[in-house]
């Protein structure tokens, strides 16, 4: 599931005052078909959210993991001991020790509490500690509640999470004390004034090798350089579960002439997921319009044949009063990343797959990291909403 890992870069941004830009890179020495299995992953994760749900700036560089994850490079402790942890916008807890081992200092407190999260395929379990959690060198949270992973499965490549989703996802997520929720480490940067607004701004582009810094994330606003035009904005959702989670609504989406989504229904935005996932029914009609189109059950990725290409269709979303539109070539997998995708060479595989149950549940849709790395998105807690701008 999570598959992403980062260096942390500083950058200086002349658009915002103190603003701090963290890259996202791909991690280096993986082969063979290391992502093989994604889709599934990623749709256990879709079902395990589903059910659960019943004053400064700082811009960090975000590192694009092996085409299918993002990470900041974050320091624990003092001195810092540096974590290559995913940004992850499906969760709220905030861990490391999955790779490198957390390093205790004199500023670590042990909490007394065990800790274990699930995330769909993969979890942690440890204990929990108070520590310092350094963003940049000018943005250090003090007093931030971390968990210690001893016990984990499905963290390949990268030290943990940071998670930047709704404080009410760490209830439940600590023992004995299983009434009790984590502060999140935007929610203390907002106590302690390291930021005005609990906002971020994600931005992240498509890979064009394997290893590259080509994201950022602003924490306490948004950088007007990362994006153009307009942002549209949107209310988190009141429909459960997505409203448990950085949900929204769609009012509607259409492949070409044919319609997908036919009216308002709920899904929600995830840093953590890879692809873009649609229900089985809303899919089904996207298949249908692609002529000779497929499910592929080896890789759990859609096929479009050669034949079908040059009468592919923009898929327009609907949110908030605009249009999003993904290009045929934002729906498409580089044939190039094939071998990773666990796919056959020269066949053509899409990014928009099944979310692996049908529409009307109040969570059918997944707006993953590919359909991110077309569009600026900002996850804004202070405003309850979720925003979205064309880069």
């Amino acid at each position: 599931m999570f598959r992403s890992l980062s260096a942390l870069t500083l950058v200086a941004s002349a658009a915002i005052v103190g603003a701090v830009t963290l890259n996202l890179d791909p991690v280096n020495g993986r082969t063979g078909s290391y992502l093989l299995g994604v889709p599934e992953a990623d749709r256990a994760r879709a079902a395990f959210l589903k059910s659960r749900g019943s004053a400064r700036v700082t811009t960090v560089p975000a590192t694009q993991l092996a085409y299918v994850q993002y990470t900041l490079s974050v320091g624990v402790g003092s001195p810092a001991t540096y974590y290559n942890i995913v940004l992850d916008t499906g969760s709220s807890n905030t861990f490391v020790g999955t790779g490198k081992k957390y390093v205790r200092t004199s500023t670590s407190i042990p909490t007394g509490e065990e800790v274990n999260v699930t995330y769909g395929s993969g979890f942690f379990s440890g204990y929990e500690y108070i520590d310092q959690v350094t963003i940049a060198p000018d943005f250090v949270i003090r007093n931030q509640s971390i968990g210690d992973a001893l016990q984990s499965a499905d963290f390949e490549g990268v030290d943990g999470i940071i998670g930047v989703g709704p404080l009410i996802l760490t209830e439940g997520t600590l023992y004995p004390d299983t009434n009790a929720t984590i502060q999140t480490v935007t929610g203390n940067a907002l106590t302690q004034g390291l930021i005005q607004t609990e906002v971020i701004g994600v931005y992240f582009a498509p890979a064009t090798k394997y290893s590259q810094a080509n994201g950022a994330v602003t924490f306490g606003s948004i950088d007007p350089s990362l994006y153009y035009g307009e942002i549209t904005y949107t209310p988190v959702t009141q429909t459960s579960p997505s409203s448990y989670y950085w949900g929204i609504n769609v009012t509607g989406a259409t492949y070409g002439s044919e319609t997908v989504i036919p009216g308002s229904y709920a899904g929600i935005v995830d840093t953590g997921t890879t692809l873009i996932y649609i229900a089985d029914d809303w899919f089904k009609t996207y298949q249908a319009a692609i002529p000779g189109s497929y499910l592929d059950n080896s890789t759990g990725l859609i096929v479009i044949p050669e034949s079908s290409l040059p009468a592919l269709r923009p898929l327009d979303f609907s949110i908030g009063g605009s249009v999003f539109t993904l290009e045929p070539a934002a729906q498409l997998i580089p044939q190039d990343q094939n071998k990773a995708w666990g796919g056959e060479p020269g066949v053509q595989y899409g990014y928009v797959g099944p979310l692996g149950a049908f529409s009307g549940e109040g969570l059918d849709f997944i707006i993953g990291q590919k359909f991110m790395e077309r569009f600026y998105a900002i996850f804004d807690t202070t405003n309850n909403r979720v925003g979205f701008a064309y880069t």
